[in-house]
């Protein structure tokens, strides 16, 4: 049944069965992560949580809990993805990250103090560290250079459903709260608190369940297994002066920093804009719309027209709609520069993957693309405290800096990021 249902969806997204398969997998896994976005703040201001606070405030226990798990899943990622290389093993290491992930979320149930919940966020975030550069690689790997932005595409749309749905979801479920279960011949009363975690805990299952019966390793990988990778700071053809991965990581840090930093303006924007709080969940919401939309047409784009004319343009187009931010009058306005914000990160995010990995030593997909996907979750960490910080001085000066990055990362782009197409493309693979 299942794998009927997910043939006749995979139709219409034409990619390998087992790369629809993973991403279906990270949909699943991500509206339940997500979930704790929202219900983790919630539950540590509740009155289930006490215990010894450590002289500080419960905000900064907030921020601490939150920060810790990006933290620390971008960390982990260059060592998890080179390891799962030198071992030849992807799906291993998957499993091992979202049984990780559905116990810890499981055991938040359990979860009754402030130190406990770091360390439950802490070993999430080392958990997710297994699952996604070792995932992307398994996408590349299962890819050619002429399908492979498609496939980088279809994966994100996914998991950036997942990651959107997750939160509207998630306030739901702990508004509607309690929930009675009937559970033979008693009932059980079921906080909302306690079914965000049951939830969180399920799709994680469901996740793993998927990956360990529909998801194989390459031969290829397998058969690479035992070398010692690695991504060196400099081109190793002597062409540019940076190695464009290392390149494409740090416009990626760039672009997820100038995206980031309006997370934490909520209250300040709210007030210059004399807007209800759901125009900034639109706004905010609006970067994520614009993904899902656009990441699978302009993927499979890159693997007709090339991958390095997309992401330079996005980096160009994400100047402008950055900066305007912190000069608009409207709500409207705000949303459209946000929206524009979304489709230069479309337009870096898949290309950028695609090109790594046309660029990746056969079974060395792990240690390359977790050079893009650590810089990921380290914009995602470090837009919000920038932008905390500069804003004291000026409302537009996070937005001003962000575009000046924007600016750089567009410079590298173009003297440091070729073509990879024109020297690898091949005919698409059929799907299985």
């Amino acid at each position: 049944m299942l794998r009927s249902v997910l043939q006749s969806i995979r139709a219409a997204f034409t990619v390998d069965r087992r790369v629809f398969a993973l991403a279906f997998a990270r949909l699943a896994d991500g509206i339940g992560n997500s979930f704790l976005i929202i219900v983790i703040p919630l539950y540590v201001a509740s009155d289930v949580v006490g215990g010894r606070t450590f002289g500080l405030e419960e905000a900064m226990i907030i921020g601490i809990v939150l920060s810790l798990y990006g933290l620390l899943n971008s960390l982990f990622q260059p060592f998890t993805g080179r390891l799962s290389d030198s071992r030849g093993a992807r799906k291993r290491f998957i499993l091992l990250g979202l049984g990780g992930l559905a116990t810890t979320n499981f055991l938040y149930l359990f979860a009754g103090s402030y130190l406990s919940l770091v360390v439950l966020r802490a070993l999430q975030g080392v958990s997710i560290a297994f699952i996604v550069p070792t995932s992307v690689a398994l996408v590349n790997e299962l890819a050619t250079a002429g399908d492979r932005g498609g496939n980088m595409g279809v994966y994100n749309t996914f998991r950036l459903v997942g990651f959107g749905a997750g939160p509207v979801a998630a306030g739901a479920v702990v508004a509607g709260g309690p929930y009675d279960l009937a559970l033979g011949g008693s009932t059980v009363s079921v906080s909302g608190f306690e079914a965000t975690f049951l939830i969180a805990t399920l799709t994680a299952l469901v996740s793993l369940a998927m990956v360990a019966t529909l998801i194989t390793d390459p031969e290829g990988t397998k058969r690479q297994a035992g070398g010692t990778p690695s991504v060196p700071f400099t081109d190793p053809r002597g062409d540019n002066v940076l190695n464009p991965v290392i390149t494409l990581g740090i416009a990626t840090l760039f672009m997820m920093i100038a995206i980031s930093i309006f997370a934490t303006l909520q209250n300040t924007v709210n007030a210059r804009l004399d807007q209800a709080s759901t125009w900034f969940g639109l706004q905010f919401s609006a970067f994520v719309i614009a993904q899902i939309f656009l990441q699978t047409p302009i993927g499979r784009a890159s693997d007709r027209f090339g991958r390095r004319p997309f992401i330079l343009w996005g980096m160009v187009i994400l100047l402008p709609t950055t900066l305007v931010q912190g000069f608009v009058q409207t709500s409207l306005a705000m949303f459209a520069a946000r929206l524009g914000q979304g489709v230069a990160g479309a337009m870096v995010f898949a290309p950028s993957l695609a090109l790594a990995g046309d660029l990746a030593p056969e079974g060395e997909s792990g240690t390359t693309l977790s050079v893009l996907t650590m810089a990921f979750g380290f914009g995602i960490a470090l837009g919000p405290l920038i932008s905390g910080f500069l804003v004291g001085i000026d409302f537009a000066i996070p937005f001003v800096f962000a575009a000046g990055l924007a600016l750089v990362g567009a410079a590298l782009v173009a003297t440091q990021v070729e073509e990879t197409l024109e020297e690898n493309v091949s005919t698409p693979s059929a799907a299985e």
